[in-house]
């Protein structure tokens, strides 16, 4: 009897002591709170938050419903929990261009445990200071201005002629894998010395096919719109010229000349990002237009809330290439709003070479052919850009 009314006297002690220890510990909380003043918006549900209504699949070429929401009931700036922590949302220009230039200062990369698991520990998306620098360094020596110029535009021409020459007998297929498999095959002979249809590449490409969704963002089509014939009144008079020269081969100041097909390029990433945000952790308590970041809360700059803002691009849900002309009135402010391959110490080491790819094939695509949907297909955000169905086309020879 003396022992159960000790056990007793000694559990209800330990339950007393553990809620006196919860409470001080949720008031310490709270006031610790009360000292930041955190941006207007949600928690969502316990331990997932509001991760699934932010990764809800949406036409890639809108911000989605629940951006479109929170923004128009919280602002620019808002709180949400995603991927199981709190964490601060910003479809804010200003705040984006902010976190960028400070990384590995106030911020740092910060994926999900899953993403790291999937890429492995030495994957340049989720290494960070020294370790992130020596690697990027290596990255840009493939792919530095020197090697564009001297090596791979021969490269990216070779390849591209390749892979149209074998669209003649094909007439309808899948754009959508045609472009990963160009992207591929470019990359594996370049970094790694492996040629197309090599039984090691053909393993390791369908694996990278399987990972990788949506390195295409294309939202357009082009043949027989404006874009399309200013485009091929650009590249006709490039290989007029290069004729009269009896020249054989685009070269660096033919690139130099595309310069409509840029402006199609940014408008194509402007429209379909395919890297729609990324994630961040601030390293110490931050105050940004008067609210509060607190140290470890993570953060999302969302590019494409700042590239569909009606502030800064007019009519944002047009494709208009005309816009990035120089001499546009708003082209220097878009310009600096721009951000589909990131910015700062960690702006993608293969932007280069990715416009490059893009304005070479663009080039040879409008001079040796036409092309239509073949199926109606629209771009989704899931949260990568993809095609439901591929995005299939149809293409004839010029003749």
């Amino acid at each position: 009897m003396v022992d159960s009314l000790l056990h007793f006297f000694l559990f209800a002690s330990a339950v007393l002591m553990a809620l006196i220890v919860c409470i001080k510990s949720t008031k310490y909380r709270n006031k610790n709170k009360k000292r930041f003043k955190l941006p207007p918006g949600r928690k969502g549900w316990p331990f997932v938050g509001e991760t699934f209504p932010y990764l809800k699949p949406h036409h890639a070429t809108t911000m989605g419903d629940f951006m479109e929401n929170h923004i128009s009931r919280f602002g620019k700036i808002y709180r949400s929990n995603l991927f199981g922590e709190p964490t601060i949302v910003s479809a804010d220009a200003g705040l984006n261009r902010y976190i960028l230039q400070n990384e590995g200062k106030l911020f740092e990369c910060s994926y999900p445990k899953s993403i790291g698991g999937i890429l492995g520990k030495w994957s340049m998306l989720v290494l960070v200071g020294d370790m992130h620098r020596q690697m990027r360094m290596i990255s840009l020596n493939f792919m530095s201005h020197a090697k564009l110029r001297s090596h791979l535009l021969r490269d990216v021409e070779l390849h591209t002629l390749s892979v149209l020459d074998s669209w003649s007998v094909r007439r309808t297929f899948s754009a959508q894998e045609e472009a990963k498999k160009f992207t591929f095959n470019l990359m594996a002979k370049h970094i790694m010395s492996m040629g197309p249809g090599e039984v090691e590449t053909e393993q390791l490409k369908r694996e990278y096919i399987t990972f990788m969704k949506g390195v295409v963002s294309a939202p357009i089509n082009l043949p027989w719109t404006a874009y399309w014939k200013a485009l091929r009144v650009e590249h006709l008079e490039i290989a007029s010229n290069k004729k009269q020269k009896g020249d054989v081969g685009l070269n660096w100041d033919d690139y130099k000349q595309m310069e409509f097909t840029h402006c199609v390029i940014n408008e194509t990433l402007r429209l379909g990002n395919v890297v729609r945000f990324i994630h961040r952790k601030a390293l110490r308590d931050i105050q940004y237009k008067g609210y509060d970041i607190p140290c470890g809360w993570k953060v999302l700059p969302v590019f494409t809330a700042v590239h569909l803002d009606d502030s800064i691009y007019k009519d944002p849900q047009q494709f208009n290439p005309w816009r990035w002309q120089k001499n546009s009135s708003s082209a220097a402010a878009m310009s600096g709003n721009f951000v589909p391959f990131g910015g700062g110490p960690r702006l993608c080491a293969g932007s280069e070479l990715a416009k490059l790819e893009m304005a070479v094939f663009v080039h040879h695509l409008v001079l040796k052919y036409d092309w239509e949907l073949a199926e109606p297909d629209h771009p989704f955000a899931f949260p990568f850009v993809d095609f439901p169905k591929g995005l299939p086309i149809r293409v004839h020879v010029i003749t």
